[in-house]
């Protein structure tokens, strides 16, 4: 990660109302210690009172999705601009829930990550296996092929965003990926990341996610190839978002 802070970002997913919200993000805000970088990525509801609030602070703003397509007749949808407008630094593209529930493929999840790229913003690249993929020794493959799209974005695209590992099977279950299974895909990840960015590869930032508590945290983080954390639950309640924080110093 060459000289970089180690990148802490929470996940609200959809939770939240904004008294709670409000309260939370103060808190966080309040707490961050020095040396590391983080971030809030939540409901688009509550960008905009989010962003006024950090606004000044060491956090960061993000969104948890973004349209693949410019401005115009896509009912629901929520381009980059509009994010950008709100004071979002990153985004969230391709997350398992999104792959699942709204059948996003890969070659979609590098489409959006590319449009987010365009219009500024730090694409947050989710990538995951199933726990029947990995119980089938398919855990490399899989995310291999998660990848290749984003891959096909080029070594300039590359460089300015993140890639977030979160295995499936430890996504709000309480399970998490031991360090040497984490280890061992981020290995793998920044091996594919090399082949097209060359040594430039090394300063892409690679987040682990799953389930990750404040206990668990530092030993995650003492990983090869893992430069911080993709967080849920936890980014719920600000003491064990703040803990993991100081756990990436």
């Amino acid at each position: 990660m060459s000289g970089q802070n180690k990148l802490v970002v929470g996940n609200w997913k959809m939770h939240g109302r904004r008294q709670m919200a409000g309260a939370l993000v103060r808190d966080i805000a309040e707490g961050i210690p020095s040396g590391v970088d983080a971030a809030l990525c939540v409901p688009f509801p509550y960008l905009e009172m989010v962003s006024g609030l950090v606004n000044g602070t060491a956090l960061a703003v993000g969104a948890q999705d973004v349209s693949d397509c410019d401005d115009g007749a896509f009912t629901g949808e929520v381009s980059v601009g509009m994010l950008a407008e709100f004071g979002c630094r990153y985004v969230i593209v391709g997350h398992s829930e999104r792959r699942a529930r709204h059948q996003e493929s890969s070659e979609r999840v590098a489409a959006k990550a590319a449009q987010a790229l365009r219009g500024g913003l730090v694409p947050i690249v989710c990538v995951g296996e199933q726990l029947e993929e990995r119980e089938q020794g398919r855990t490399l493959d899989v995310i291999s092929a998660q990848l290749a799209p984003v891959l096909a974005l080029g070594s300039e695209a590359l460089q300015a965003l993140v890639v977030a590992y979160e295995p499936v099977w430890a996504i709000g279950t309480g399970l998490s990926a031991s360090v040497a299974q984490a280890a061992e895909v981020h290995g793998a990840m920044r091996a594919a990341l090399r082949e097209v960015a060359g040594s430039s590869a090394d300063g892409i930032r690679l987040l682990y996610g799953g389930s990750v508590k404040p206990e668990t945290a530092a030993d995650l983080f003492d990983g090869e190839n893992i430069d911080g954390g993709l967080i849920g639950g936890a980014s719920l309640k600000a003491d064990d978002f703040l803990a993991i924080c100081q756990a990436a110093i």
